[in-house]
């Protein structure tokens, strides 16, 4: 894996790309004085270039350092996020940093517009979901200056520091363990793969692996918006009346898989004699069903923790492999 960090952009580097003096770039900026409009099209065109973010306070932190770190994180309605965020904040407090969050609502677009937001406060660092990002986002992380993290995937090429573990590993070992326990006619109920990058890598290694073993999914019900305990139930309800025949069911999460209990438990279906289903997080609420959820549980307390340790020790670039654990519960 290679890491990569870059001296922040300046506003001379811009003017220089742009060919005007400073305060010609700081009225285009500040939208405010005389500029011509040819020269404000120069001013931008460099500034998407060179992934420049105007510091809104510049000077203040020039000798004493930020104490602000920023969260861009996909979601507050998964459990997920505030495990990670809580798991961060008691070690930033106790180093007197102060910890801001925004929410992208997995939207790549968003998580672009308030990374550049965050970034205009000149933060100690910025973390972020996952591995893949718009070329815009990269470009101004790469252009800031200041430590970059990203959570809970090591499935790609991290910008700085990187913590949490692979998806893809965690789709695999789902597969391999219900083919171990005699499973053959598996499917699938899951949310929307295409902004949760992260359910559609562990999704993918699950399907290579079935197919691998010679049993390929038989039928999937991917559901649009956010993952939900109610998206589960009804998803599992569509995929069963489609393929009555499935002996297990992989969900995309907790959430989901615990819906698709809850629709087994109102309409008599035995588990996991006459159906078996698995999650993925390994949620306290899992374990306090009837019988618990068989799952994967992930560190995100622990993400959370040693991401924010490796800021405020100003550790070099790498990697954290924090793994995962894979719960055998009663459902599967």
């Amino acid at each position: 894996m290679e890491f990569k960090h870059q001296a922040t952009v300046t506003l001379a580097e811009v003017a220089e790309a742009a060919g005007v003096g400073e305060s010609t770039v700081s009225r285009v900026l500040r939208n405010h004085g005389s500029f011509s409009g040819r020269t404000r099209e120069r001013v931008m065109a460099a500034v998407e270039r060179l992934g420049y973010v105007p510091n809104r306070i510049a000077g203040t932190l020039a000798s004493t350092g930020s104490r602000l770190v920023a969260f861009v994180i996909p979601s507050l309605s998964n459990i997920v996020f505030p495990d990670v965020l809580r798991g961060a904040s008691a070690v930033l407090e106790e180093n007197r940093y102060q910890a801001v969050f925004s929410v992208t609502d997995y939207d790549p677009s968003k998580e672009e517009a308030l990374a550049a937001a965050m970034l205009a406060w000149r933060p100690a660092a910025v973390m972020l979901a996952g591995c893949e990002h718009t070329e815009g986002t990269v470009k101004m992380l790469r252009a800031s200056g200041c430590r970059v993290v990203e959570l809970l995937d090591l499935d790609g090429d991290a910008l700085d520091i990187a913590v949490g573990f692979s998806n893809r590993a965690a789709g695999r070992e789902s597969a391999s363990y219900l083919l171990k326990r005699g499973y053959r006619r598996i499917g699938y109920v899951g949310h929307d793969l295409m902004r949760d990058t992260r359910a559609g890598k562990r999704f993918s290694s699950f399907c290579e692996t079935l197919d691998a073993h010679g049993t390929p999914l038989v039928a999937r019900e991917i559901l649009a918006g956010a993952s939900s305990v109610e998206n589960g139930r009804l998803g599992l309800e569509r995929l069963l009346a489609r393929a009555s025949e499935l002996d297990a069911v992989y969900f995309s999460n907790d959430d989901m898989a615990l819906g698709g209990y809850f629709h087994c438990l109102a309409q008599g279906i035995a588990i996991p004699s006459k159906l078996a289903i698995f999650g993925y997080n390994g949620l306290d609420i899992g374990r306090a069903t009837p019988q618990p959820l068989s799952t994967i549980r992930t560190p995100r307390v622990a993400t959370g923790q040693i991401a924010a340790q490796m800021v405020v020790t100003n550790a070099p670039p790498q990697a954290v492999d924090l793994g995962f654990e894979l719960i055998e519960g009663a459902t599967a």
